[in-house]
């Protein structure tokens, strides 16, 4: 069950921000809220202020953390570099576990990484933002992989399709980076390009 505040956060920001907002009946109530409630236009600034809120809920990143991620790009690239963005988010650990399906949540793919569950080339990794690299090889801490949160994780996985990125050998408990992470507007459930423009102002 997900908490009144979290549900008034997925009201502001879209139903696709918290996985137990994305149903049917969340989605019929809301319906119904948008008929009895007037909306008012947002001008860019707001939009873009939008953007940004989503982002950070998404991906459960604090303001201080987000606005370093943003900075690093427009010092590098310009705003002219949404893709920048995604492959900062994508990257970091705990979106990576949860990307794989060992996490129902990012929030639990968090914990996970920082209880110490998991290692980066066979090196124990509890920092959540820890960004993965290319070719990076992820495993289920040995001594973990019997503990309740990962009992019958074949059986989780058994229909589960993680993105093209990244590969995981049940056999091993082995995930790799195979490729770079790559989103669309709509996958990734906000949008980039105002989030940098929103900074760059």
């Amino acid at each position: 069950m997900i908490n009144k505040p979290r549900y008034k956060i997925a009201r502001r920001l879209g139903a696709n921000i918290f996985d137990k907002t994305q149903g049917q009946k969340f989605a019929d109530r809301e319906a119904r809220r948008k008929v009895e409630k007037r909306s008012h236009p947002k001008s860019d600034f707001g939009l873009q202020m939008l953007e940004k809120q989503k982002a950070k809920v998404t991906y459960g990143v604090n303001e201080r953390m987000f606005a370093k991620y943003v900075k690093s790009i427009l010092d590098k690239a310009g705003a002219n570099s949404p893709d920048k963005l995604i492959l900062i988010l994508e990257s970091r650990l705990d979106n990576v576990i949860y990307r794989l399906g060992l996490a129902p949540t990012r929030q639990s793919a968090r914990q996970m990484v920082s209880h110490g569950h998991i290692k980066v080339n066979d090196v124990k990794v509890t920092i959540p933002s820890y960004s993965v690299s290319l070719n990076d090889k992820i495993t289920i801490k040995e001594n973990s992989v019997k503990k309740g949160i990962f009992a019958n994780l074949a059986e989780k996985l058994k229909d589960y399709t993680c993105p093209s990125w990244l590969t995981f050998d049940l056999i091993k408990n082995e995930a790799k980076v195979q490729g770079i992470p790559k989103l669309s507007v709509s996958e990734a459930n906000f949008d980039p390009a105002a989030v940098l423009n929103f900074y760059s102002r």
